[in-house]
């Protein structure tokens, strides 16, 4: 679960990144993501997720929400969405958001409104990854994202396809991620 999140947040960050590089608009973004693996391991990880967060009490619950919201993450409508708060500092700088400063991007290509990018992660196990984001406007995008990492001590290749959409210029409960 732990390499679950630390994949997703930092394809969400880079994407951040390749988003705010078009100026996209502050405020609350969500995030949705499909993601597959060769050996299945993440999607039974995902679901198995999605069973603990359905079994949660309501005060469980609100508890995980309001913790995840603190640290720059709220949970979407929708199963596999994340909810991010983008400031308007953030956007002007075209900074990009990390969670916890492991991943770092190694190269970012514009043409018109699409966006190729590379990174790294010095996460544990250790991950790559690149990814093609096409941005429909200012307040929404749709993308890919392949990552390479270690699954119990095999190589692994996860697919990401996303979309995001700008929600609100309040961001509710959902702080900005710090750097």
């Amino acid at each position: 679960m732990l390499l679950f999140r630390t994949t997703a947040l930092a394809a969400l960050a880079l994407c951040a990144a390749t988003a705010q590089a078009q100026k996209i608009t502050p405020g609350l973004w969500e995030h949705s993501m499909t993601m597959k693996s060769a050996g299945g391991q993440m999607e039974a990880g995902m679901a198995r997720m999605q069973e603990q967060m359905a079994k949660m009490s309501p005060e469980q619950r609100k508890m995980m929400e309001d913790m995840m919201a603190k640290n720059g993450v709220g949970m979407g409508a929708r199963p596999n969405t994340i909810r991010v708060c983008i400031t308007k500092e953030q956007a002007a700088r075209e900074e990009v958001p990390q969670h916890d400063g492991r991943c770092k991007q190694e190269s970012m290509e514009r043409s018109g409104n699409t966006m190729r990018f590379k990174f790294s992660c010095a996460s544990d196990p250790p991950s790559r990854g690149e990814g093609e984001y096409t941005f429909t406007n200012d307040k929404a995008y749709t993308g890919r994202t392949v990552i390479d990492t270690i699954v119990k001590g095999k190589p692994e290749r996860m697919e990401m396809n996303m979309t995001g959409q700008w929600l609100s210029a309040d961001c509710g409960n959902v702080q900005p991620v710090k750097r």
